[in-house]
């Protein structure tokens, strides 16, 4: 009776390992999200069953990595990471192409490696900072950025101008929670702005890269081609007034003029049906989101865990942030999806995993508190 006992509280143990904020604010969202699919994809069979399924999967392997301790997480930083970096390197060598990108590799299912990055890139520079801890010095900024720029050059060159964007927000999230100081961030950011102009813009980024700046700037320059993204997006948002035009009714997305509604520019479908008041509630369940995120990152019990925490809290800061941004004209098209609302599995399972690590880090304080 006595080991019946105890086999159930151990698999208790396993199965109450979810932070209930966060639970729930991930549950409305997608909920939000399936919603909005419904709609978006109505002339896409099989859309919702699919995002249902990757919901499972992403589910699964959230509860996977809840049940991870962050200590032992920490262990597998340099194979995830040195993996990570081979799968890119097979892609550049011979990786699959499409539409003009090399960022896929064919092994049975085509997979996209530069999605490992988004966890592999800050899990890496979180155990090197650990290691390092309590004796910091400049060299170890510099090594740690050497880290951060191996991933994602490789990525933006495939070209990737989103996922690489990701990588680095994560990455550099951890850098600056290690302790980078203000005197190191301002010249950063100084150096960026004299370079971005003078270096990036003409040499570095790709003819498209930088048509999408222009176009961000001014859609109008190409209205039926470039522009037409930006200039459809904006319209639906705005046409959805206060209120919005109902769910099922918004006229933009069912005529097809949103181009890639269920996946980058489902945001311009919910603000078009659901209005203000709708992305009203929508940024409130993000910004709740990252708040609980930030909560867990300052209690964790480990410089590991809260290096993980905080850049995990960027990885869904700049989802949200850059996706409605692009949809709403104030940044470039760049494909990042809206996170747990946009179709797609790769993106969710990493989402998944991302969420599991913060409820791991939660976990993980209440177990040593006890």
């Amino acid at each position: 009776m006595q080991h019946s006992r105890f086999n159930w509280q151990s698999m208790r143990s396993h199965i109450m390992v979810f932070d209930a904020p966060l639970a729930i604010l991930l549950f409305l969202i997608m909920s939000i999200g399936i919603v909005t699919l419904y709609s978006a994809g109505i002339d896409f069979p099989g859309r919702v069953e699919d995002q249902l399924r990757n919901i499972l999967v992403s589910f699964v392997i959230m509860w996977v990595f809840a049940n991870i301790p962050p200590q032992t997480l920490m262990r597998f930083a340099i194979p995830i990471y040195s993996f990570g970096v081979a799968l890119l390197l097979a892609v550049a060598a011979f990786g699959m192409v499409k539409k003009g990108a090399r960022r896929w590799l064919n092994v049975g299912t085509p997979i996209q490696p530069s999605e490992i990055m988004k966890i592999a890139t800050p899990l890496m520079l979180a155990w090197y900072f650990q290691k390092r801890e309590g004796a910091l010095r400049l060299k170890d900024f510099i090594v740690a950025t050497v880290i951060l720029l191996i991933p994602t050059g490789l990525i933006a060159k495939q070209p990737d101008l989103g996922t690489a964007l990701l990588v680095v927000a994560a990455g550099f999230a951890v850098i600056f929670l290690a302790g980078l100081s203000w005197k190191i961030l301002i010249s950063l950011i100084t150096f960026v702005a004299v370079v971005t102009p003078t270096v990036v813009w003409p040499y570095l980024l790709h003819d498209y890269q930088r048509d999408r700046v222009l176009t961000m700037l001014d859609p109008t320059r190409d209205p039926l081609g470039k522009g037409f993204h930006i200039i459809q997006s904006t319209i639906a948002v705005g046409s959805g007034g206060l209120h919005g035009k109902g769910w099922l009714k918004g006229t933009q997305a069912h005529l097809e003029f949103i181009p890639e509604r269920t996946t980058d520019f489902i945001f311009a479908v919910f603000s078009e049906e659901f209005g203000f008041i709708g992305n009203l509630v929508l940024v409130s369940l993000y910004f709740l989101l990252i708040l609980r995120c930030l909560m867990i990152a300052a209690n964790a019990p480990t410089l590991f865990a809260r290096l993980m925490a905080g850049s995990v809290t960027m990885i869904f800061f700049t989802y949200a942030f850059v996706n409605m941004g692009m949809v709403s004209g104030i940044l470039p098209v760049v494909g990042v999806p809206l996170p747990f609302l946009s179709y797609g599995g790769t993106a969710l399972v990493t989402l998944g995993m991302a969420a599991g690590i913060m409820m791991s880090v939660q976990r993980n304080r209440k177990l040593v508190q006890t």
